[in-house]
């Protein structure tokens, strides 16, 4: 899968989907969701979950300690789901295979790329195609911003010629899985938008063309491919996978199942709990409340959040979630 279906202009855009420059602006003027160089927040993150578990070591009746009422077979379980708890989550980049793309005026390589969690059981392998060029252009966007971390990264050089031949694509196999399960071992690197971008751009921009283009079957197929993989790069911060569940949350609305939307707005404010000041929290509030409407759920809670917010924001202009999902991965 590789780049985007081509965009219609901006007159259609309006015209399709209600977007304007003043409602555009709106929706990007409150908390910004962007991604960022997390270690401080890692750090800090790690410094509360230490107290908190000696903080419950303490307690008698903490809930971290086996009961001495278990069974012998309830006590093993324990003990297993605490194996399973501790052991490290990693994601783990193969190579497996390449294979040679010829168009009209052009020759290249794609090399399939799976991505796997390790630590626990995965059962969505996440696969990716990218070229060459695609490789150079992530290795070139991290020295600018990390010049001191990749200094010594070494990346297979471009050859003039035999760049197609058997050998060189096996070699470039094995230095790009290197070179990706290295970057992934620098945290600085693994958290950034750059390489974040690198691994599911390429689909999002594919997929948010689609939403635009009103092909909603379509990118709803490609959100929900990348939905595994963008959850295992971004368990530092889960507040981003918010714009694709409001995304496949539009699909499933406009296709007319409701009812699947409302399961990933649900997941989506979940998410935004703690984040009222989120420029997507009102959009998606105001849309769940007339889903639930719809299905016959309870909304008065939402509806409380909703107007709690607006008492704090005062008076604005109204953005819907449709206008906010098509502004995504706009370049």
């Amino acid at each position: 899968m590789e780049g985007g279906l081509p965009y219609s202009g901006e007159s259609n855009h309006k015209e399709a989907t209600g977007v304007t420059p003043d409602s555009a602006a709106a929706a990007h003027s409150d908390e910004d969701d962007g991604y960022e160089d997390l270690t401080s927040f890692r750090r800090n993150q790690e410094q509360k979950e230490t107290s908190d578990l000696t903080g419950a070591n303490r307690s008698p009746k903490n809930s971290l300690s086996p009961n001495s009422s278990m069974t012998t077979k309830e006590l093993q379980e324990y003990w297993r789901n605490e194996k399973r708890n501790c052991r490290a989550v990693k994601v783990l980049f193969e190579i497996p295979s390449a294979r040679i793309v010829e168009k009209a005026f052009s020759k290249y390589v794609k090399y399939q790329i799976i991505i796997i969690q390790t630590g626990s059981f995965d059962s969505n392998r996440s696969i990716i195609e990218r070229r060459y060029s695609d490789f150079e252009r992530l290795h070139a966007n991290l020295l600018k911003t990390f010049y001191d971390e990749m200094e010594d990264v070494p990346f297979p050089k471009k050859s003039l010629t035999g760049n197609f031949t058997e050998d060189v694509i096996m070699e470039r196999k094995l230095a790009f899985q290197d070179y990706l399960r290295l970057l992934y071992s620098m945290e600085c690197i693994q958290t950034s938008s750059t390489f974040i971008d690198f691994l599911i751009g390429l689909e999002m921009e594919e997929a948010y063309s689609c939403l635009r283009g009103g092909q909603y079957t379509r990118a709803l197929e490609i959100f929900l491919q990348v939905v595994p993989l963008q959850e295992k790069l971004i368990k530092h911060r889960p507040i981003l996978l918010v714009p694709t569940l409001c995304a496949i949350l539009i699909c499933h609305k406009d296709l007319d199942d409701s009812r699947s939307g409302y399961e990933f707005g649900e997941k989506a404010l979940r998410r935004l709990q703690n984040h009222p000041k989120h420029r997507y929290f009102m959009p998606l509030l105001e849309t769940m409340i007339s889903m639930a409407y719809e299905l016959g759920k309870d909304f008065v809670s939402l509806q409380e959040k909703l107007e709690e917010r607006r008492a704090k924001k005062g008076p604005r202009k109204a953005v819907t979630l449709k206008e906010l999902a098509v502004q995504e991965y706009v370049h």
